[in-house]
Order: C-alpha cells, then sequence, then structure tokens
C-alpha cells in the first residue's frame, strides 16, 4: 500500500511538470546553433565557459520567472503592464516585441535552412514551410490544450537533443580541452561578439516572459500556501532537468564544431557546417544534424510566438490571435530569406539584437521576485538576490563591451 502511495504520489508530482520544457525550447534553437557552431569551429573551446555561465544565469532566472507566477497567479508581463505608466509602459512593450522578432526572424531561418539541408529547398519556400507547420502546432497552445501542445513541444526536443548530440557519439571530444575551455577568457574583440550573440542565445528574454505566463496557464490562481510551495517544489525538479538538458545540448553544439571542425575552411555558416560535418563524420550524422536543427526551427518559433503573444496580453492587456500574429511575423523572416541575406550572419546579429534585451527582462524580474509586499513568505532569498545581481551586472557589462567595440570598429 505504501509503495502504491509513493507511485501516485510521484505521478501527481510529474503531472505539474512541462512548462520548463516549453521555455527550453528558446535554449535550443537555430540562433544557439550557429552562435555556438561558429565560436567552437573558429576558437574550439575557448568560449566553453560563456556557455556555462549563461546556462547558469538561465537556470536562476527561469525559475524566478515560473516562481513569479505560482505565487502571484499573475505574469511578469502582466506585472510590469500593472506597475509601469502608460508611456513607459508602451516603450518597454515596443523593446519586448523587438526581441521577440529577433526571435521569429532566427528561428524561421533556420527551419528554412534545415530543409534546404536535407531536400535542396529554396531557403524563401522553406521558410514558409515553416511559417505553416507552427501555425498549425499553434493551435493547440491554448489553456484547455496546453498540456497537448507541452506534448508535442517535448517531443520536438528529444528529436533536438538526438539530432545535435549524435556527431559526440561519433567523435567523442577531447576532456582536457573541454575543461580548459571552463576557464573565462576572451581573445580579441570578435569573442566579445560571439560571446554576447551566445549569450543572447542561451538567456532569452522572451522566455523569461514566457515562462511566468506557462505555470499561470498551467496551474491558475495560487490558493494556500501549502498548493504554492508543492508547485514551486515541482518547479525547480521542472526547471533544473529542462534547462541543463538544453545546456548540455548548446555546449555539445560547440564541443562538436571544436572537435571535428574547428580549422576547416567554410564553417562560418551553418551550410559549410553541416558538409564540414558530413565529410568528417558522415552523411548520417550531418542527416541528424540537420533533421535536429528541422525541429529547433519549427518548434522554437511557435513558443516564440505564444511568448509574444503573452507579452502583448499582458503589457497592452490586449489579446491578439497567435496564428495571426505568426502570420504577421513571418514576412520579416520571408523578406530576409528572399533578399539573399546569408543566413548564418542573420542568425547571429539576431542573437545579438536578444542579448540588448535580457536587462529589461531580468532586472525587474529580480526586483519583484526579491519585493516582500509582492512575494510575500515566498519572497527570495539572500544568496538568489545577489545571484540575481551578479547576473545583471555580468549581462549588462558584456552588453557596453559590445557597444563599445561596435561604436569604435574593433568588432
Amino acid at each position: 500500500m505504501l509503495r502504491m502511495r509513493r507511485k501516485y504520489v510521484n505521478l501527481r508530482a510529474g503531472a505539474l511538470l512541462g512548462p520548463a520544457f516549453v521555455a527550453a525550447i528558446a535554449y535550443v534553437d537555430p540562433g544557439n546553433v550557429a552562435a555556438n557552431i561558429t565560436a567552437g569551429a573558429k576558437y574550439g573551446y575557448l568560449l566553453v565557459w560563456v556557455l556555462v555561465v549563461a546556462n547558469g544565469i538561465a537556470v536562476m532566472v527561469q525559475y524566478q520567472s515560473a516562481k513569479l507566477g505560482v505565487v502571484t497567479g499573475r505574469t511578469l508581463p502582466q506585472t510590469l503592464g500593472d506597475r509601469l505608466p502608460g508611456k513607459s509602459r508602451l516603450a518597454f512593450w515596443a523593446q519586448a516585441e523587438v526581441v521577440a522578432g529577433a526571435t521569429d526572424i532566427a528561428e524561421v531561418i533556420g527551419g528554412a535552412v534545415a530543409l534546404h539541408l536535407l531536400f535542396g529547398l529554396p531557403l524563401p519556400l522553406g521558410g514558409a514551410i515553416v511559417g505553416v507547420i507552427s501555425i498549425a502546432l499553434l493551435t493547440t497552445a491554448n489553456r484547455r490544450r496546453q498540456r497537448q501542445f507541452e506534448t508535442i513541444i517535448v517531443g520536438l526536443l528529444a528529436v533536438i537533443v538526438v539530432g545535435f548530440l549524435a556527431g559526440l557519439v561519433v567523435s567523442p571530444p577531447d576532456a582536457g580541452g573541454v575543461l580548459g575551455g571552463m576557464v573565462p577568457r576572451l581573445d580579441g574583440a570578435e569573442t566579445v561578439l560571439l560571446a554576447a550573440s551566445m549569450l543572447g542565445a542561451t538567456v532569452m528574454p522572451h522566455a523569461i516572459y514566457l515562462h511566468s505566463s506557462l505555470v499561470v496557464d498551467r496551474h491558475g490562481a495560487p490558493t494556500t500556501p501549502h498548493r504554492i510551495r508543492k508547485l514551486l517544489s515541482a518547479t525547480k525538479v521542472d526547471v533544473w532537468v529542462a534547462l541543463v538538458l538544453a545546456g548540455i545540448v548548446n555546449i555539445a553544439l560547440l564541443v562538436l564544431a571544436a572537435t571535428s571542425l574547428y580549422g576547416h575552411p567554410g564553417t562560418e555558416s551553418i551550410e559549410g557546417a553541416h558538409d564540414a560535418v558530413r565529410d568528417a563524420l558522415g552523411p548520417v550524422v550531418a542527416g541528424a544534424f540537420a533533421v535536429g536543427l528541422l525541429a529547433s526551427g519549427i518548434a522554437s518559433t511557435s513558443v516564440g510566438s505564444y511568448a509574444g503573444g503573452a507579452i502583448m496580453a499582458g503589457m497592452l492587456r490586449k489579446q491578439f490571435p497567435m496564428i495571426v500574429r505568426r502570420a504577421v511575423t513571418l514576412i520579416p523572416a520571408l523578406i530576409i530569406l528572399a533578399a539573399g541575406i546569408d543566413p548564418t550572419t542573420a542568425l547571429i546579429v539576431s542573437q545579438v539584437v536578444l542579448s540588448f534585451g535580457i536587462p529589461f527582462a531580468i532586472i525587474p524580474l529580480r526586483r519583484y521576485t526579491s519585493d516582500r509586499a509582492l512575494m510575500g513568505q515566498f519572497v527570495d532569498g539572500p544568496w538568489l538576490r545577489w545571484a540575481s545581481v551578479a547576473a545583471v551586472v555580468a549581462v549588462v557589462v558584456l552588453n557596453v563591451a559590445l557597444i563599445g567595440l561596435t561604436v569604435t570598429g574593433s568588432g
């Protein structure tokens, strides 16, 4: 009887998991592929430490976002909308939408590149196909069918994990090189740009806004302190498992490039990296990589549209059908693809744009989760408050350095 009861309790606890896995899709999107492969192919294991630090920040801020939603029953965009005056609220919404737009561009471009690699489709056609598939997927993204949406996204995440880790099975990394890459250091202006791109690809502002919305949609408004504690315990597990998995995938991408592509010509682009993987590791691994990239593009563009809808609903208090929104935000990505702009360059630039949006998400999040009047007995403890301050400082310093390099022309 005791064993059956424990099994029942474990099943119920497992049923509370899921939102973090949807948010984690943002951390394994095509922008990550471009930034991490470029970093590994050009600089070997040098920037592994950036991904480790970024993933640590991601675990912390995604938990804080989910915690805000669980405790208050309000999303981060709603809380911002409630507390910001009119003009400030509009300005804040505008920058959040720019960030979401940069995300949309990256996801569609990545999916289009994958379809080109797999089937030779023209990039604009591939982008349109990714957009149509994501629209179909978004039909499951509502409160009544959220678990169905989560199940589909988790399935795509599994494909991404297999696709991007397959190369390491065939070509294991150098353990000494990986450990050496854990030592924080940079090597010139371009590594600062890459570090900012990797940070923007790993700590995703739209995922921070989104996570609080996911838990509110899944769990509803808080009821009793006992239930809140139970949900927070499940949320910690959810976040740790999902984000550590995403972190492993990101590090694997960089390590794969450092192990198999370092010094190879043409690896500055995803297409070139795919060709190099095929030459070095064979067509099966290259095919798995392309399938993982396709799953990444489809899943992440759907999650990005979900996030954009949550941002608008919270800050402007206006609902806009996600399917219509997806159709509208698809246009800039298709224009870029049709204009012949290098897809990998567009992906990396989009991640730099994302890095500039991170402080706007994590600074107010830290403030709200440290506010006892808002969070009550569930306010952040001292260690989490100090850790979040350190994260804010690190992000701001990196972005200031990036601005300086850009202005002086050193990048």
